[in-house]
This record gives structure tokens, sequence and C-alpha cells, in this order.
């Protein structure tokens, strides 16, 4: 039963990773109103591939809450019902939550496979909460904090569909990424509470500050990032498809982030020289300065070599993965003060 149980937490791990990078090729398209409703797409479990299917018909049966584009707005069918040869009006209702009605193919499956990792990587959650109540006796913080893995990923889907009804608000898109690293922190901290071994090592007071410093110093580059990527989003309107153009004129925000960069690493140096020098045995640090530098390299790609396919939403990633590793750090620094317990 526990192997299955961290099995699982794994498993739920991935799946939150594969929503964020889902969620970063949305960013990268454009694709965030692909879905202009939620939970479904233009009123389907699966959507449409072509714009015809969402033109009225005669002649066809609609299910309540089926969306058509009309006259370049959404109309929502009110019941079941079967079209005749004419329109009629007292059939339908105006989608009231926005007045964006454009459907793009590609848009509307890139942001439906993105719910779809979303939808999935709930059931796990879920999954992983009911069997964590089996620990209940042994220590009630695996199913306390599996269960609130559960109701963050309810909060997460209300913040999409926010996110959504806003038409993509910068603040709105910046919660919901915030509120990602929230949910893998705390499927980290349930991988890490099952172990069937804490191991103690020598608690050094300091590695644990600046390591948690380092880790709300990438929290502060991931909340500047989506800013920068804002500005980004604001010139391609301006200027249009060409990326040399898109950061001609940065924003304050590029240049508190591009700084900010410099110091996120020499910190994450800092704390790898302690580390080696102190004989902690937390090798997890390799992995921080191998994303580190990929991270550097994909900032530079973008900046002097006019953003090359795919570098933002690989930033993006390595960001949220940099958290992740920094954060199972944490635990570990913090942890090996205490004595070594089985579960």
């Amino acid at each position: 039963m526990h192997k299955r149980f961290r099995k699982i937490a794994k498993v739920s791990l991935v799946l939150v990773y594969l929503v964020i990078i889902a969620g970063a090729v949305v960013r990268m398209t454009g694709s965030g109103m692909g879905c202009p409703d939620w939970p479904k797409c233009f009123g389907y479990y699966i959507p449409p591939t072509q714009e015809s299917e969402l033109q009225w018909q005669a002649e066809k049966t609609y299910k309540k809450g089926q969306v058509i584009i009309r006259d370049e707005t959404l109309l929502v069918a009110e019941t079941d019902f079967m079209t005749s040869s004419a329109f009629e009006e007292e059939n339908w209702t105006a989608y009231t939550k926005h007045d964006y009605a454009i459907f793009n193919p590609w848009h509307t499956w890139i942001e439906f496979i993105n719910r779809l990792f979303g939808a999935l990587a709930g059931l796990a959650t879920f999954i992983l909460a009911i069997f964590s109540l089996k620990y209940w006796k042994r220590t009630k913080w695996i199913p306390i904090f599996s269960w609130l893995v559960v109701f963050g990923m309810g909060f997460q889907a209300w913040l999409g569909a926010t996110v959504v009804y806003s038409v993509l608000e910068p603040v709105k898109i910046t919660l919901h990424m915030v509120m990602a690293l929230v949910i893998v922190a705390l499927i980290l901290y349930v991988i890490y509470l099952s172990k069937k071994e804490i191991p103690a090592f020598p608690y050094d007071r300091t590695t644990f500050a600046i390591l948690t410093s380092a880790l709300l110093l990438t929290i502060v580059q991931v909340v500047l990032g989506t800013q920068v990527r804002q500005f980004v989003d604001e010139q391609i309107d301006l200027v249009g498809e060409n990326p040399y153009l898109w950061l001609q004129d940065p924003s304050f925000q590029f240049y508190v982030h591009r700084s900010f960069s410099i110091v996120v690493v020499l910190i994450n140096l800092y704390v790898a020289y302690r580390i080696y020098k102190l004989s902690l045995n937390l090798a997890k640090i390799n992995w921080v300065l191998l994303i580190l530098l990929a991270e550097v390299i994909t900032g530079m790609a973008m900046y002097y070599w006019d953003f090359p396919f795919a570098s933002q939403p690989l930033h993006l990633v390595l960001a949220s993965l940099l958290f992740g590793v920094q954060f199972y750090l944490v635990l570990e620094t913090y942890n090996f003060k205490r004595s070594p317990k089985s579960l």
C-alpha cells in the first residue's frame, strides 16, 4: 500500500507539471480563449473542429447549453430542441460572461487539451486523497495535506474559469500560475512525508535560511515573468508577429526581472558552495544548478536571439521545475534537525 500511495503521488505531480506545460503552450500560442466558456468548450464536452459546427443550422437538434456564433455574438441554447427552417430567437440567450466570439480550431483544441490534463490531474489527486485515509492512524498530516491538494485543485479550476470570464486578465493569470506552484508544493510535501524514513543529517541554520530565500526569489521571478509575458503580448498586438520588435522598448518589470535573475544565480551558487563545503548530502542542489543554467540560457535566447521557437514555454516550465526542486531541498534541510522516524 505504501509503494502504491507514493506512485500515485508521483503520478499526480507529473500530471500537474503536464498541466503547467500545457498552460505554457496555451500562453505561447495565444489560445487562452480557445474555449470561451467553462468547464465545457462552446457548450460541448468534446469541442468542434470546424466553424460550420458553430453556425446555426436548420433541422438540427441542439442540447441545452450548446453555443453558436451568430452576428459575432455567442448564443446559448436555453433548452433541448430541434430547429425549424427559420431561426427562432426565443430558443437562444446571449452569453453574458464576456463578448469574445471568435473560433480558431487550433486555439480551441490546444486549450481543450490543457483542460483535459487538468481534469486528469484532478482525478489523480482525488485518488491520492482517498488512499491517504489509510495513514490517518499513523500520521494525520498525510491525509490532511492530500485533501488540501484536492481543495487546491478545485480552487485552481475556479481560477481557470475566472481567467476565461475575464478574457485573460493579467492579474488572474498570475494568480493561476502561483496557485499551480502551491499545488506542486503540497504534493511534494505529501511525497516527502510518505517516505519510510526521514534521514537525519546535520542541520545548518544558515543553509536553511539561504535556501528558503532562494525559493522565495524564484516565486518573485515567476510573478515578474508573467508580467513581462503580458508586456510581450501587448507588444505583439501593437507591432505584429516580429519578435525583433517585442523587446525594443522593454518595460520596467523586464529590467527588474533580468536584474533579479543575477541575484537568483548568485544565491543558488552560494548555497551550493555551502552544501559542498559542509558535506550536507543535499544532492538535489545539482539539479537546481542544471535547471538554473537552462533557465538562464532560455532567458538570454529570448532577449538576444528574438524568441526562438518554444523558448517562452520552456522558460516558464523550467522555472516551475526549479521551484519544485528548491522546495524539496528546503524540506530536506529543515527536517535534518529532526530524528529519523518511520511510517
